[in-house]
């Protein structure tokens, strides 16, 4: 597996679980909590550490740390402490169990973490799920979804998306043309056209079938996704299209939009920090700045407060000039 080496968070030098189990425990011990050890800890090990930590806890006092943190901590920091602690192969299938559990559907989640997930990532989550939740993962989904949106939905959680390879410019052509017509020069939209072009061609291959849209219909391929489609599957195609274009602008954007306006989107702010701080979120930093004009480290200063904040800004790794 390729050793990603864009984090934030990276394995801790000089890494002792005991000697951070017991200042875990002293920090929960007796009246009250001292949250600033809890932090600077889980924010600063690695995913596999911190799960050394939490063997180390139980075999040093028979407790579970997970349980007393919730139990210690409340509100968003608990939420982001319980979530640096949950495995990372876990997360995806869990995060993914919760946004179809229950009533209604959490669609942002569906649609976030299947367009930015590379095929070999999602054959992980699919297998994953299935050993913890005795399910699969494509069944739990299909009976929560419906119409176009769930085909594209099924359609990428095949997997089967062609590796990059050398570039095949008259399929390249041929597929620009194809959701050329599958959308502005026809009455209705073909939506077949762009679940199948879409889901299945490789990245690299993407990207340049987006240059030549844009040389054939003088505008982005977003603008027709826009115009010719809408709901759930304009948010999911739009989400792919940008993944491909770029993942780290991608969280980028998302992260910007969960902290603009009025009160910030915390589960997706959480769930993006958590999930990509160990593989690239210094490219997601340098994206925000770019295309928002102000550093990430900022933006949440600005839009967090408390406990929680300290803990993002230490997850989020500093600020960019």
């Amino acid at each position: 597996m390729a050793k990603h080496t864009r984090g934030t968070v990276k394995d801790f030098p000089g890494f002792d679980a005991r000697v951070d189990a017991e200042t875990l425990r002293k920090a929960m011990k007796g009246m009250g909590t001292d949250e600033e050890p809890i932090m600077k800890i889980l924010t600063s090990r690695s995913n596999a550490q911190r799960q050394e930590i939490a063997i180390e806890f139980k075999t040093l006092y028979g407790r579970d740390l997970v349980d007393d943190l919730k139990s210690e901590l409340t509100g968003k920091l608990e939420t982001l402490m319980v979530s640096l602690m949950r495995p990372a192969r876990l997360y995806d299938a869990h995060a993914l169990k919760h946004a179809i559990k229950g009533a209604g559907t959490n669609e942002k989640v569906l649609n976030e973490i299947l367009a930015s997930r590379t095929p070999a990532e999602i054959r992980n989550i699919k297998q994953v799920y299935q050993e913890e939740y005795e399910a699969d993962l494509e069944d739990h989904i299909t009976s929560d979804t419906s119409g176009y949106y769930q085909r594209m939905l099924v359609v990428l959680l095949q997997a089967n998306r062609d590796s990059d390879g050398p570039i095949n410019e008259s399929l390249v052509e041929q597929d620009a043309q194809e959701l050329f017509r599958a959308g502005e020069l026809k009455w209705g939209t073909d939506e077949e056209k762009f679940i199948t072009i879409l889901g299945t061609r490789s990245i690299s291959h993407l990207r340049k079938v987006f240059d030549k849209y844009m040389t054939i219909a003088g505008f982005h391929v977003e603008e027709t996704i826009d115009r010719e489609t809408s709901g759930e599957l304009e948010k999911l195609l739009l989400a792919i299209v940008k993944c491909v274009r770029s993942v780290p602008a991608y969280f980028a954007e998302s992260l910007n939009y969960a902290m603009k306006g009025a009160g910030t989107d915390d589960d997706t702010l959480i769930r993006i920090l958590v999930t990509r701080s160990e593989i690239d979120l210094l490219d997601i930093r340098k994206a925000f700045r770019r295309d928002f004009a102000k550093s990430l480290y900022h933006a949440i200063q600005k839009d967090t407060s408390g406990d929680y904040r300290k803990a993002l800004l230490l997850l989020c790794g500093g600020e960019d000039d």
